[in-house]
């Protein structure tokens, strides 16, 4: 006995003496001066083997002892894990070697700051649900199937029962094409069997517009889990689908609007079109520019990448179900355009020379100042200017150049590495447009942003009718996704909060920067531009947004994994048209172009907010705007964009607290405006006979 025990521990005692005795050396290296290349390669000496890797980095797996793609100037750390349990943590940092990785990695803490704010989960945060994403069962497809297959798939025999309980990798059923060829199919998952279709039917058929349509529809059975499985990153941090506090901010203020205003999207809607249509412009009023110009101005701002990059990721990760949220959130949001662009109007100062200063600065200042809230008034609108200026150099500017960019040279092979000159033609586009002033801005808006959204929607409607066929399936799924989505597309909330989000996030409705435009329009009645401004969300969201979401969802290209963003809409479109994505990258050079030509203005009158109203403060702004268009073509910077596209969201915060305060004011301009249009009293153009 004593030599058995003797024997065990001459085998254990090294082996754990060993174990306990481990060291971690890391290479660390920076390939290039191009951001997020930082690249730490670990070398484990000791412990015993396999080793895990827990890296902060996400999107490195736990069997990987190199994590690439790293920000450079950031601390990274990593657990390593051997066989017998035994852990060590090193920590590790890519150094900068030029300034633009000195920038991107000096603002990648504040964008996590920011964030952390943003998209904070208050539900979460006090235990009202569990925000992690968990998988209750397996979906088991059609091996190697694409939206793209053409072909026929029936399920010839199950080799298990319904109910029965299976391993991973063990035969379950054979299906077979419509060449007759048998194809074995394993489980893919450990758990209890479930049917979804019977012996002799047909799984899947190319030639079947709802098979194309539907949401899974090459799925055949499910694996129910024993216990739900946590979804996680590479890294093994849990997968969660939080309820951000930006958007409970933005979708809460749009709901009590719509219900304080009484349905004014509803309502007001035929008086809208009446005002764009130009049926009420009096040539006499102040102001500066057309209803119909300050409308297309504020429209420029926001009908832009969002539209054709974030629909697609909407639609990826919620499902079809998130285009009927989005056009919920896009008709509730209508109602904040109306109430912030009516105290744009009714707060604005209009100088002796005619340049008029308004938007939130003027009516969180002086609207507050009306009711005692003086200093509190000033530092929203101090606050407010202050991300405006910071959102217009990044999100309205750098982000816009950047992505246009890139879109064309995705298709223009010949721009590739040639984003500096790019950067310089197009300040210099900008820079003709934005010298003129608002009159300049919105005489060129008010041409571009019909062409430019008239290509786009008959191209869209074109695709649709080319798959007419799919209208039922397509509107099914639609439904279907919206109120009974399968749960690993995060059920109910998780599909209603994608939408909700990807709305909010495109028509920027209390943001409050189409204030500023709209507050520039000719007109003696506040309540009249706010009408016209509801048109706004609805032109982008419930119009342009959606359109986006139907041609992917009736070309099947919803169904795509592994792409989203630009590149999936423009396959959606050219799976259909061949020529059309390059239609699209000069049509995403638009959007971006008036989106900049728009936000240029915004940013400048909070600019002069901030330093003053003379015209050299203006000129300094602009000159500045076009540099930064060139720095964005040219330049990666990565989380400088992220923060200043965070900022355009943070502006939102100090305009929407002044939007309740003074709700019961508009609510009172809105009613007496309604006894003037029932009275006849408004300035009205003598119709052509």
């Amino acid at each position: 006995m004593k030599k058995i025990l003797l024997s065990i521990l001459t085998v254990i005692l090294p082996i754990l003496a060993f174990a306990q005795d481990f060291e971690i050396e890391g290479v660390v290296s920076n390939p290039s001066t191009t951001i997020n290349d930082g690249v730490i390669t670990l070398k484990v000496t000791g412990g015993v083997e396999p080793y895990t890797y827990r890296w902060s980095n996400q999107s490195t797996p736990l069997t990987s002892n190199r994590a690439m793609g790293l920000t450079e100037g950031i601390s990274y750390t990593v657990v390593v894990t051997d066989a017998t349990g035994e852990s060590k943590t090193a920590a590790f940092k890519v150094e900068t070697e030029a300034i633009t990785e000195v920038f991107n990695g000096t603002m990648t803490p504040a964008v996590s700051a920011l964030g952390s704010v943003l998209f904070w989960d208050p539900f979460a945060a006090i235990g009202i649900y569990d925000p992690i994403v968990y998988a209750d069962v397996k979906n088991i497809g059609i091996p190697n199937w694409t939206n793209e297959v053409e072909n026929k798939y029936t399920l010839k025999t199950w080799l298990k029962n319904e109910g029965e309980k299976v391993t991973k990798d063990e035969p379950i059923a054979i299906i077979q094409d419509k060449l007759g060829n048998d194809i074995t199919v394993n489980a893919s998952a450990k758990g209890t069997l479930k049917h979804l279709t019977a012996e002799g039917n047909v799984i899947f058929n190319s030639d079947n517009a709802e098979h194309v349509i539907e949401q899974g529809a090459h799925n055949f059975a499910q694996v129910t889990y024993d216990e739900p499985i946590v979804l996680t990153h590479p890294n093994g941090d849990p997968l969660t689908k939080p309820i951000s506090f930006i958007v409970i901010w933005l979708v809460f203020g749009a709901l009590f609007f719509t219900i304080r205003m009484g349905f004014i999207n509803i309502r007001g809607f035929g008086h809208a079109i009446d005002l764009a249509r130009g049926k009420y412009d009096d040539p006499d009023a102040p102001g500066q520019v057309t209803h119909f110009q300050a409308l297309a101005t504020a429209v420029s701002g926001t009908v832009g990448l969002g539209n054709i990059a974030g629909v697609a990721v909407a639609v990826s990760l919620g499902g079809a179900g998130a285009t009927f949220w989005m056009i919920v959130c896009g008709f509730l949001g209508m109602s904040t355009k109306f109430v912030e662009c009516t105290l744009g109007v009714k707060y604005r100062d209009i100088l002796p020379d005619g340049r008029v200063f308004g938007g939130p600065m003027n009516y969180l200042r002086y609207g507050l100042e009306k009711r005692n809230l003086k200093g509190f008034g000033k530092v929203l609108a101090g606050l407010f200017a202050v991300l405006a200026v910071g959102a217009s150099f990044g999100g309205g500017n750098m982000f816009q150049a950047n992505q246009s960019f890139e879109q064309l040279a995705g298709q223009f092979p010949m721009l590739e590495g040639n984003g500096f000159y790019f950067g310089i033609i197009t300040a210099i586009l900008v820079g003709v447009v934005i010298i003129g002033g608002i009159n300049s801005i919105a005489k060129v808006t008010g041409r571009v942003v019909p062409v430019m959204a008239s290509i786009y929607v008959i191209a869209a409607l074109a695709v649709i009718i080319m798959n007419i066929q799919n209208i039922g399936p397509a509107f099914t799924a639609i439904y279907e996704g919206a109120f009974s989505p399968s749960a690993l597309k995060g059920g109910i909330i998780g599909v209603l909060i994608v939408g909700f989000q990807r709305a909010a996030f495109s028509n920027e409705a209390g943001v409050g920067s189409a204030a500023i435009a709209h507050s520039t329009a000719k007109t003696n009645n506040p309540p009249s531009e706010g009408f016209v401004a509801l048109l706004e969300p609805f032109i982008d969201t419930v119009v342009v947004c959606t359109l986006t979401a139907l041609v992917l969802i009736f070309t099947g290209m919803h169904e795509v994994e592994g792409m989203a963003g630009a590149q999936l809409t423009s396959d959606a479109f050219g799976s259909q048209i061949s020529w059309f994505p390059y239609v699209l990258a000069v049509a995403v050079f638009l959007f971006a172009f008036s989106t900049m030509i728009s936000w240029s203005y915004y940013g400048m009158r909070a600019w002069t907010y901030l330093f003053g109203k003379s015209k050299k403060i203006e000129f300094i702004y602009k000159m500045l705007f076009l540099v930064f268009v060139v720095i964005g073509a040219s330049v990666s910077l990565g989380a400088v964009l992220d923060f200043s596209d965070m900022m355009i969201l943070a502006m939102s915060f100090p305009n929407i607290i002044g939007l309740y305060i003074m709700s019961s004011e508009v609510k009172f301009d809105l009613s007496e405006y309604i006894k003037k249009i029932k009275s006849n009293q408004l300035y009205k153009k003598l119709e052509n006979k």
